[in-house]
């Protein structure tokens, strides 16, 4: 059975197809209900959103949003808060020329949030120099992660694309351009 991809912003919940998605400095938290044997997983590439981003993707790319439309879509489906357990992967080190090492702010975010909201973090596979490809079994719970060693074409891709991102978000915030239709 193929696998359903999914990419930063983006989450899945499902019952017996498999949830894959590659990380480097995200986070992907597997979350999975026991009884009902199904769960889901997120990718997130920030922890939470700050006052001066005020652009709608961004939401979709935060720890914060993840997590809440991750436990509401399952709960959605009949899981139980008390029940959840978590699995957490990523938050790597992958763009070492960054000034702030957002892996360990996504990781440190994970930790707390779980910790918060009462979800064991029962397996983790955080930090280091590589990038990881995750793949959850939702009606087993079980989680496989594998280890990428990043080669020089891939760090400078990932390093290129993580920078503009966080450029992206330390620059003034430009005001939308409003459209209104006269009729």
């Amino acid at each position: 059975m193929l696998a359903k991809n999914i990419h930063p912003g983006q989450w899945a919940v499902e019952e017996s197809k498999p949830i894959a998605t590659l990380l480097g400095s995200c986070v992907a938290v597997c979350l999975f209900e026991p009884k009902l044997r199904f769960g889901g997983v997120n990718h997130f590439m920030l922890p939470v959103r700050t006052r001066s981003s005020d652009k709608e993707v961004d939401s979709l790319l935060r720890g914060d949003y993840a997590m809440e439309v991750l436990v509401n879509a399952m709960l959605s489906k009949g899981a139980q808060k008390k029940r959840m357990i978590a699995k957490a992967f990523g938050g790597g080190n992958v763009v070492s020329s960054l000034r702030k090492s957002i892996g360990d702010g996504n990781i440190s975010f994970t930790r707390d949030w779980l910790e918060r909201e009462g979800i064991p973090l029962i397996s983790s596979d955080f930090g280091g120099p590589w990038a990881r490809k995750v793949v959850f079994a939702p009606d087993t719970g079980d989680a496989f992660c594998k280890r990428i060693p990043t080669t020089q074409a891939i760090s400078s891709e990932v390093e290129k694309q993580e920078v503009a991102y966080e450029n992206s978000l330390a620059g003034p915030s430009t005001p939308r351009e409003k459209k209104i239709e006269l009729f």
